[in-house]
């Protein structure tokens, strides 16, 4: 599933065309993917302008003047492409319609979005823009980790006294929003801390710590337009590439990358996914 790199790439990539722009005609193929889609959906967006393009963890938001917002979710496999994009910076014409194409949206400036979604695990919703926070599906998320209230304190606060592993901790999105398991596999890795250590364990000087090398892990992964393992394509249909720079996710039994290590990384299960990790590096 996507994560917040791979869907800040999508959003920036949407930014270009579609804040503000019109959308110019809207049409829904399907009563629905993993919820239904509200009603009247493709009324309700045709028409709008779209003034701004948030995300908030793994949400793509587009706020509308209607005084609405679009809330879209990629899933597993969901993409949304762009063609026909009159800047010039995509250069793919309209495609034929294909079967999985499940929301269309023409822009009024020549550009057309996509959201394709094979396995139908994605989800779009629209919300009074004025209560979004509010929303089910964002209403207790934990901080933004690139924003200013994910901070030391904070992350130090909220793993005193868990006893928890720090790997299920880092991904309760009530503790921090939009990590999933291949960047705290990572940001672990970078912290030289092993992933079944309980969080309220660890000194408050390590937590603290934690805060700066997740940042860098995310500014990372978005630069190098997010990581693509099976489904995730960027807004242009191009792959990310920081599956690429992975030190220890997905590779299990290839050499620890830290200088003068011995080690080969390791792999263990917990909570159903795959923890990867050097055994000597992350003691």
């Amino acid at each position: 599933m996507p994560e917040l790199p791979e869907v800040e790439t999508v959003r920036r990539g949407l930014a270009p065309v579609m804040e503000g722009q019109v959308i110019a005609r809207a049409q829904v193929n399907r009563p629905d993917l993993r919820w239904p889609f509200p009603p009247g959906m493709a009324g309700r967006l045709t028409g709008r302008r779209v003034q701004a393009l948030r995300r908030r963890s793994k949400y793509i938001l587009a706020d509308l003047d209607s005084g609405e917002t679009l809330l879209v979710h990629l899933g597993m496999s969901g993409r949304m492409l762009v063609s026909g994009d009159p800047l010039g910076v995509f250069v793919h014409d309209h495609p034929a319609p294909e079967k999985h194409d499940h929301v269309v949206l023409d822009m009024e400036n020549g550009a057309r979005i996509t959201f394709n979604d094979p396995r139908r695990f994605g989800a779009m919703d629209l919300m009074e823009t004025a209560t979004a926070d509010s929303h089910k599906l964002l209403a207790a998320l934990g901080p933004e980790p690139l924003g200013n209230d994910f901070s030391e304190p904070h992350l130090v606060a909220a793993f005193r006294g868990r006893n928890t592993p720090v790997k299920a901790a880092l991904l309760d999105q009530h503790i921090v929003a939009g990590l999933g398991n291949i960047y705290v596999c990572e940001a672990l890795y970078r912290a030289r801390i092993y992933p079944q250590r309980k969080a309220g364990r660890i000194s408050a000087r390590r937590v603290a710590a934690l805060v700066p090398v997740i940042r860098q892990v995310l500014t990372d992964a978005i630069a190098a337009g997010g990581s693509s393992l099976r489904d995730f394509r960027q807004a242009d249909g191009e792959l990310g590439y920081f599956q690429h720079s992975f030190d220890v996710y997905g590779r299990e039994g290839q050499p620890c990358r830290t200088p003068g290590c011995e080690a080969k990384i390791a792999r263990i299960v917990q909570s159903g996914r795959s923890s990867f990790y050097c055994p000597i590096c992350q003691r």
